[in-house]
């Protein structure tokens, strides 16, 4: 089963971007379109105090009339940020995300973040870890014969 720590590992980039609470939202949406990223980590002094997603672009900014260029990160953010540790499983990931319809998990080791996992980087996790499973079966059947 992999851990959290391993998943990190082997993504070619383990850059976690972050923004300010009084960043603009269009600021914040710019970062996330020249990164390729679906959520930003919002930090004051290295310490998480939120999250913002495309979710939250989508569900408070954009159906309740507001402007991006008028709006700081902070008045439309997630305050309440899940997180997990780098011993953790891919299914305890798994979990939490489906229970809380997450789609990024920051990763904290002790005080400090260390990165941030994905579901399609657990997704692929899974998937690799599956096709690794029926490829052993795969080989036990053929030999056993």
């Amino acid at each position: 089963m992999t851990v959290v720590a391993e998943i990190l590992k082997s993504k070619p980039d383990s850059t976690v971007y972050t923004v300010r609470p009084a960043d603009s939202v269009l600021d914040a949406l710019r970062l996330m379109a020249e990164k390729g990223i679906g959520a930003l980590l919002v930090t004051e002094s290295e310490r998480i105090v939120g999250i913002f997603t495309e979710r939250d672009y989508a569900r408070k900014i954009a159906l309740l009339g507001r402007t991006s260029a008028a709006t700081q990160v902070r008045d439309v953010m997630t305050p309440d940020v899940l997180f997990v540790r780098p011993h953790q499983t891919s299914e305890q990931c798994m979990q939490i995300m489906s229970s809380h319809r997450l789609r990024h998990l920051p990763v904290v080791e002790g005080e400090k973040l260390v990165g941030m996992i994905s579901i399609g980087d657990l997704v692929k996790d899974i998937i690799s870890e599956q096709k690794f499973i029926i490829e052993q079966l795969e080989q036990y059947i053929s030999g056993s014969r």
